[in-house]
């Protein structure tokens, strides 16, 4: 199994920036591939930001340009970037972690932290 610890989400002001960190921790050696995603209240959750093992990134459309992915090997953490943050980024943010064992998928997901754009 698969941990996952995330800080790093609050309230900022259109224009701003922060960055949220999860820490993974367990069979980590399970993990292709990290992720962020969002839940704003009343919408579907949805896919923010990736990066796999071998280093490659997707984003949202909506955050391009804006938000970078990034990862440390040596703490097992993953970092989501996010500057010019617009009160539209406000929701739920999600670490997210994929991992496959004899063939199938199963992800893991932290607890959420919140973050808050104000226009």
């Amino acid at each position: 199994q698969v941990q996952l610890v995330e800080s790093g989400g609050g309230l900022v002001q259109a224009g701003g920036s922060l960055r949220l960190s999860c820490a993974a921790s367990g069979s980590i050696f399970s993990i292709n591939a990290m992720g962020w995603y969002r839940q704003a209240p009343g919408k579907q959750r949805e896919l923010v930001a990736r990066i796999t093992s071998g280093g490659s990134t997707n984003y949202a459309d909506s955050v391009k340009g804006r938000f970078t992915i990034s990862r440390d090997n040596a703490k097992n953490t993953v970092y989501l970037q996010m500057n010019s943050l617009k009160p539209e980024d406000t929701a739920v943010y999600y670490c997210n972690a994929e991992t496959v064992r004899v063939g199938v998928r199963e992800d893991y997901w932290g607890q959420g932290t919140q973050v808050t754009v104000s226009s």
